[in-house]
């Protein structure tokens, strides 16, 4: 008789944690959906810049990462010509 209840309640928390389990996985679904529509909704009010903008702005990053690139390497330069100068100085 206890055996026969035992079974009993593991059947019935099996079939719970499948209903559970079909409630997550439902629940996942509809946040994705609904998730998802927010996007679109979102990015139907997004101001997209027009061609000529994109490529005045990629022309002055363009232009200003290689001002800093010879900058910099300029700067490099400066400073291991100053440190080879103060090892030689003394003696290093």
């Amino acid at each position: 008789m206890a055996t026969h209840a035992v079974k009993a309640k593991h059947e019935e928390s099996q079939s719970g944690k499948a209903a559970e389990l079909g409630q997550k996985v439902t629940g996942h679904v509809e946040n994705a959906r609904e998730f998802l529509h927010d996007v679109r909704i979102e990015m139907r009010q997004v101001t997209w810049p027009s061609k000529d903008d994109v490529i005045s702005t990629t022309g002055v990053v363009i232009a200003t990462v290689f001002f800093f690139g010879v900058f910099l390497w300029l700067v490099d330069l400066a400073v291991q010509r100053g440190v080879a100068y103060v090892f030689k100085a003394f003696g290093v």
